[in-house]
């Protein structure tokens, strides 16, 4: 069914509501390579002015990509609470936009509407916000995960420690997460990307992980960010898996370049939480998975079905909510100016990402990140940091120096957690905060110069684990 309208004259028309979202989204070079984006200001605000009327049950009637062609459609349309979305079906997209702001509704409402968004109507709300509004939306939800410790209270901001090494040099590894356990970091995960692709190489780094954790008694959790089946041959093995991780993506043809589809991830769940149960481990929840995602992933995989990335990030999100995962990650700018041009397309697409994830309830990271290619820098990526921490984010990464030497990327550092933790008033989550306390890292609730017995200490456990 076609949509038009007209402004000042100029008459606009558009195909299908595939056509309105994709030219309703704010520029993206990625929707350009596709052939997807408006041809002009004026034709992105006719979109957004078609999108603004358009009420929420149409967009769930009237799927942008076939369920009976494609499991993800499937899975989000049967994971829908039809109870929770019938109270708002016949509120058009811009009706939404003011429901999510409004000061007249309670974030307790709020969080009870999450289960009845569908995220093609999560990425038509962020499509007619502003930076601001993205920022002010998502400060309102809270959505709190657990594993060996809690995530995402309000207040709390979390740190992944990302020791990548380019030889997979355990040693370096763990050298560079003491480095980070010193600086306060490391409460989301001690999270390695590993160089080479094998059950050996992910079996060192989550053994040689879980032995430093032991033995400093830290109250957070590991991860090789191999691919799930190499992870899930691991523990086979009867290595210790805390969180599996995987990427995903916002359509079944994109899931499968990545080798994976839900059936797989369904049941990689299981098989993590059964080795949970026999484990000697202090667990504080079930939340086990570990999900990244990126705006323009399914144009890179041929996958996008004349869909935009905005869209498909929002349905890649729908696919990590079926699945209870205790972190999900947008890598924003790592793909490349292909996809986010350059700093105010990745702003905003972080700010899109973590708006989106946290109105579905996720327990959204960011990776502020950029690649050396792109039209950024650290000037821009602490912009965006700083965006992301007054609204809300569960975390961010910590690199050595915001410099990942084996990703060839930048991202941000031990450093800048400090920064935003005290700038903004933030703490670590609330067990790793007490171990922090404890072991003379912190000294009343902010980082202390951790020289004499705290150094030692943790030197001490970085050679029990090697």
């Amino acid at each position: 069914m076609p949509f038009s309208t007209t402004l000042r004259s100029e008459h606009f028309t558009f195909a299908d509501l595939r056509e309105v979202f994709a030219k309703a989204n704010e520029e993206k070079s990625g929707d350009a390579l596709a052939g997807l984006a408006a041809h002009s200001e004026r034709e992105r605000v006719a979109a957004k002015t078609v999108l603004a009327d358009v009420r929420l049950g149409e967009i769930v009637n009237a799927p942008l990509i076939d369920p009976d062609r494609d499991e993800v459609s499937r899975l989000l349309l049967d994971r829908l609470d039809q109870s929770a979305f019938r109270s708002i079906r016949s509120l058009t997209v811009g009706e939404f936009r003011e429901h999510l702001l409004s000061d007249e509704v309670s974030d307790d409402e709020l969080r009870r509407l999450q289960s009845g968004v569908l995220p093609e109507v999560a990425a038509a709300a962020a499509k007619l916000m502003s930076n601001k509004d993205l920022v002010l939306a998502a400060s309102r939800f809270r959505n709190v995960t657990r594993c060996r410790n809690t995530m995402g209270q309000r207040g709390v901001l979390g740190i992944r420690i990302q020791p990548n090494h380019p030889a997979d040099d355990l040693g370096g590894i763990l050298l560079a997460a003491v480095d980070g356990l010193l600086y306060g970091c490391g409460d989301a995960v001690l999270g390695v990307n590993p160089a080479t692709e094998s059950v050996d190489t992910a079996a060192e780094i989550l053994r040689g992980l879980d032995r430093l954790i032991t033995a400093c008694g830290a109250p957070t959790q590991a991860c090789c960010l191999s691919h799930v089946t190499t992870q899930l041959a691991c523990l086979e093995r009867g290595v210790p898996v805390d969180l599996l991780f995987q990427s995903v993506a916002g359509t079944e043809a994109a899931n499968a370049s990545f080798g994976i589809n839900l059936a797989l991830l369904k049941e990689g769940r299981e098989r993590v939480l059964e080795s949970h149960r026999r484990r000697d481990v202090a667990w504080v929840g079930d939340n086990v998975m570990y999900f990244e995602t990126g705006q323009g992933s399914a144009l890179s995989a041929d996958a996008h079905h004349g869909v935009d990335q905005l869209t498909l990030e929002a349905r890649a999100y729908g696919v990590a909510r079926a699945f209870r995962p205790f972190l999900v990650n947008s890598v924003v700018g790592f793909i490349g100016p292909e996809y986010l041009y350059d700093e105010r397309q990745i702003v905003r697409a972080g700010l899109e990402d973590h708006f989106m994830g946290k109105l579905l309830g996720l327990p959204m990271g960011v990776d502020v990140c950029y690649t050396n290619h792109a039209a950024a820098d650290q000037n821009s990526a602490d912009n965006l940091l700083l965006l992301l921490g007054l609204a809300g984010c569960n975390y961010f990464m910590g690199v050595p120096c915001a410099d990942d030497v084996m990703l060839n990327y930048q991202s941000t550092s031990y450093h800048d957690a400090v920064g935003v933790r005290r700038l903004l008033g933030l703490r670590p989550a609330p067990e790793f905060a007490r171990w922090l306390e404890e072991r003379g890292i912190f000294r009343d609730g902010d980082l202390a110069l951790a020289e004499g017995p705290p150094r030692q200490r943790l030197l001490g456990a970085l050679e029990a684990a090697l």
